[in-house]
């Protein structure tokens, strides 16, 4: 599997087999909080897709899940974010199926209703 660091606001993660890496097109880009934030949910969304798509009998060559995500403040903080499933196997009578699918992913569920954090200072 592979994150790709698109922009400060955009990554991409491929299905292929193989050890997680990190990527990006120039050495600045640094792989930030919010690219972890999205890998979460890419990531998820990715083992969703693969579990139904082999449940399905669909190929999963070329599936790719890219997540960006916009900024809003008072207080700052990620506002909004977009998936984007790049499935080129994927039949067109399935796509509307793929996208409820993805709608299962536990981080999307989590991040449409947010967990109490609790932060504390331990001596």
């Amino acid at each position: 599997m592979k994150i790709t660091l698109l922009s400060e606001d955009r990554i991409r993660m491929d299905a292929k087999p193989g050890p997680l890496s990190v990527e990006a097109d120039s050495a600045e880009t640094q792989y930030s909080p919010f690219h972890m934030l999205a890998s979460g949910l890419a990531s998820c969304t990715l083992s969703v897709l693969a579990a139904w798509g082999s449940h399905a009998g669909l190929e999963l060559d070329g599936l790719e899940v890219e997540v960006g995500w916009t900024f809003v403040e008072d207080p700052h903080r990620v506002g909004s974010m977009d998936v984007q499933l790049h499935w080129p196997a994927l039949p067109p009578e399935r796509h509307a199926a793929a996208v409820r699918a993805a709608g299962l992913c536990t981080i999307k569920k989590t991040l449409e209703t947010p967990p109490q954090v609790a932060v504390e200072v331990r001596a």
